[in-house]
């Protein structure tokens, strides 16, 4: 009798980010550098260098990642510096790993500091286009004291 088939993958969360990038062998080596990413598996088209499909592990959570195939209507962010979508990462210091993703290559979009909502936060951009906000959760705020610390913030 065969093993029944998990609908969410073992060692997958709920939702995965799938990256497309311009250089995903060099992504792959950035966020090792950057995010401390463990490579668990990569596929190549054939007879290329490029990778058609890569999954990452940072901290409890997968990534995936491409190559661009412009061909196929699959291209990464654009080169005007703006990104569409903000990859989340909380880390138990987030000084520390933000320092570690510029020291790898990535530029600050917002520096990193300390949040009306708790969170010590910073964005920055990886070199294929990609925002990657990092935080540290410090303290627990409720809504009231939330909203009157948002007021004051320039």
């Amino acid at each position: 009798m065969a093993k029944a088939v998990q609908p969410i993958p073992e060692g997958f969360n709920t939702l995965t980010p799938h990256l497309t990038v311009s250089n995903a062998a060099a992504a792959i080596a950035f966020y090792q550098k950057a995010f401390g990413a463990t490579e668990m598996g990569r596929m190549n088209m054939p007879n290329t260098d490029k990778v058609m499909h890569a999954a990452l592990r940072i901290g409890n959570s997968m990534l995936m990642l491409n190559d661009e195939f412009p061909e196929m209507g699959c291209t990464g962010p654009g080169n005007d510096g703006r990104g569409a979508v903000t990859i989340h990462l909380y880390v138990e210091d987030a000084d520390a790993v933000f320092q570690q993703a510029l020291d790898a290559g990535a530029t600050v979009k917002m520096p990193i500091g300390d949040m009306f909502w708790g969170d010590r936060y910073g964005i920055v951009a990886d070199p294929f286009g990609h925002h990657w906000s990092i935080a540290t959760h410090t303290r627990d705020v409720g809504r009231d004291e939330m909203m009157a610390e948002m007021a004051c913030t320039p």
